[in-house]
């Protein structure tokens, strides 16, 4: 069964190509690694997948009910009273609609996501107050609590502490055992390698296919240019902008 299934798929923001001709088959349960240089419309893609950014070409199908998109963390206004649980609960709200009450199912898909992302000593506390591998832990919790069929997790290890990255990549496999499709962007060519399948993007598909067929000297030149080097049998890349 395919979970996912694009043709030609572009995104515009204004006179500009984000991403553009991206053909994808994502087995439902698989695990998709999308890599590539910063600009290279990885964060496009995940929102066209979305259906939070208006395809400017092609075509896009997700099986299922609407996906679940966890971005990265960022800051939020100190004056905004929030608790992680409260933060976790939005996840519901797109099944109950602003104004119901929570039901006996929502608080269990809640609470379990929390308990899973190991924050439930945190419910309580606010939001901003959280450091930057708590917070991502309380977006990923988020994403789960919304049972979604697909989940799409924009660079969700980036620069975390090592519990952190530690937690959420157990997660992420966990949701594929139990036959869930996750597609995660990335700068970790480790973490590519442990994919099902490997897209290379640089605004256009470089390539897609299993990790040992898109992860080769030739494909990662053509997206990275001099951005990587071979450390033995193995390639790193040297991006700035990105811890690794």
């Amino acid at each position: 069964m395919t979970a996912i299934d694009t043709s030609g798929l572009e995104v515009r923001y204004g006179e500009t190509i984000a991403v553009t001709g991206v053909d994808l088959r994502v087995p439902a349960g698989s695990l998709l690694s999308v890599i590539g240089p910063n600009g290279a419309g990885k964060s496009a893609l995940l929102n066209a997948l979305a259906g939070t950014a208006e395809l400017s070409g092609g075509s896009c199908c997700v099986s299922g009910t609407a996906p679940a998109l966890v971005l990265q963390a960022t800051d939020v206004d100190r004056s905004l009273p929030i608790t992680v649980f409260d933060v976790v609960s939005l996840a519901r709200y797109s099944r109950l609609g602003l104004f119901r009450r929570f039901r006996p199912a929502d608080r269990h898909a809640v609470t379990q996501a929390i308990e899973r992302l190991e924050i439930a000593n945190l419910a309580t506390a606010q939001f901003h107050n959280l450091s930057g591998g708590e917070r991502q832990r309380v977006l990923v919790a988020q994403g789960l609590a919304q049972q979604a069929e697909v989940l799409l997790l924009d660079e969700p290890v980036n620069g975390l502490d090592i519990i952190s990255r530690a937690i959420i990549k157990e997660v992420i496999g966990e949701e594929v055992h139990s036959g869930k499709t996750v597609v995660v962007t990335t700068h970790s060519l480790d973490d590519a390698r442990h994919s099902d399948q490997v897209l290379l993007l640089s605004t256009c598909p470089i390539c897609v296919g299993r990790p040992q067929e898109v992860l080769t000297e030739k494909h990662l030149s053509k997206a990275f240019g001099g951005n990587f080097m071979r450390v033995g049998n193995k390639f790193v890349l040297d991006d700035p902008h990105h811890a690794h």
